[in-house]
């Protein structure tokens, strides 16, 4: 169990990693001057990749965190990990909502501020603080 466990919390914080740096990736994009392709299409390859490896990042992280859930017992019935699940979601929707606003770049929109995506970008950090929390301190 202990191998699964070290191996969850690694791809769990490399898949937070990613949603650190994708959206200050938005923010970039969101700066790019007018007529500035070539910048603009660097970016999108960036957040393209970027996005592509935190998925598989997410994926791994789910199923070895289902596995230690299900098949370990670990957390089950207990209040901590109905929170964390609950914020699994939320970054679950968040990770996809990246998804959404990539796309949005792609088609040559930029859908929100620079100030708002600098902002965006804290709840990962939010979310990462709250599971850690959660899973090292059990509060309840």
């Amino acid at each position: 169990m202990l191998w699964v466990k070290a191996f969850h919390i690694v791809f769990v914080a490399s898949w937070f990693a990613g949603l650190f740096y994708l959206p200050r990736i938005f923010v970039n994009l969101a700066m790019v001057p007018a007529g500035s392709e070539a910048e603009r299409a660097r970016l999108l390859l960036m957040a393209r990749k970027l996005y592509r490896f935190a998925s598989i990042l997410m994926g791994v992280a789910l199923i070895l965190g289902l596995v230690l859930w299900l098949y370990y017992g670990v957390g089950r019935g207990q209040g901590w990990m109905h929170a964390k699940l609950a914020l699994v979601l939320a970054v679950i929707g968040y990770h996809h909502g990246c998804g959404a606003l990539l796309k949005r770049f792609e088609r040559g929109e930029t859908p929100r501020s620079e100030r708002w995506f600098r902002v965006f970008n804290e709840v990962a950090v939010l979310i990462f603080v709250a599971v850690v929390i959660l899973v090292v301190v059990k509060p309840f």
